[in-house]
């Protein structure tokens, strides 16, 4: 079947735990603007109802979004590792949902440098929703006060759209990816209250223009922060990490 919002193909999420899912997509079955209203109606009602949850027990989640390679499983597995050299600094309880379409690969990365992490896979889905959230949340149960981070499935598009019962959205991409990307999909970009810019280490290699892609984001968003980060050297790791601590001990 196809899903009446994006086109993509329909299948039931799956996460890591055997016996726990959730339905990825309604299917179409009529006029598609009824679809659209219906199914985005009915995604918000469950992301008011994570939302509330969240609240109640003081966890933050943060919605992370990205282009296929920037990096954010990378930024993840950094984050972990610097929260590690700096414990009893005032790092919450850490927890993430990682989606993808298949396979338990980026979980397994989050696992193997001490955090804990769900997977959901979305088949042939091509971004979470508020039920996988939901689900993902049950089955990972965070204790109160803690910070879950959701990986998002690699798409510059469909993930924008879904509310998932987030407190703070994050978009991503790397200086690999180009100068053009907020002008492309501005309404992802638009929609964040950070933008991290990977791999900024690579850039002496590249001709990328990193003056417009800010300037873009900017007129796109003339309040939106903008960190320019290596996952993979650590430099600007310092930024990232007193913004998520601002919006952990704040929520």
């Amino acid at each position: 079947m196809m899903c009446g919002h994006c086109g993509c193909s329909s299948e039931k999420a799956r996460l890591s735990e055997p016996g726990v899912e959730a339905h990825s997509h309604l299917h179409q079955d009529g006029d598609s603007l009824h679809l659209q209203q219906a199914l985005l109606a009915g995604n918000d009602e469950l992301a008011l109802h994570n939302r509330q949850w969240l609240t109640a027990n003081q966890i933050t989640c943060i919605n992370l979004m990205g282009t296929p390679g920037a990096g954010k499983t990378q930024l993840l597995e950094a984050t972990f590792a610097y929260a590690h050299t700096q414990s009893g600094t005032g790092w919450p309880p850490m927890a993430v949902l990682e989606g993808d379409q298949q396979t338990q690969n980026d979980a397994r990365r989050i696992q193997a440098c001490g955090g804990r992490a769900v997977q959901i896979n979305t088949g042939t889905g091509c971004h979470l929703d508020a039920q996988m959230i939901q689900a993902g949340l049950a089955s990972l149960a965070p204790r109160p006060g803690s910070l879950v981070l959701v990986e998002n499935v690699g798409n510059l598009v469909c993930p924008a759209l879904f509310d998932l019962g987030e407190q703070h959205r994050v978009a991503m991409m790397a200086v690999t990816d180009g100068e053009d990307k907020p002008e492309k999909y501005p309404h992802l970009f638009a929609g964040c209250e950070l933008v991290v810019i990977n791999k900024i280490d690579l850039q002496p290699y590249l001709n990328v223009d990193l003056k417009k892609t800010k300037a873009s984001l900017r007129r796109l968003n003339p309040r939106v922060e903008i960190l320019e980060l290596s996952a993979s050297t650590g430099e600007g790791l310092e930024s990232w990490r007193d913004w998520l601590l601002t919006r952990a001990h704040h929520d």
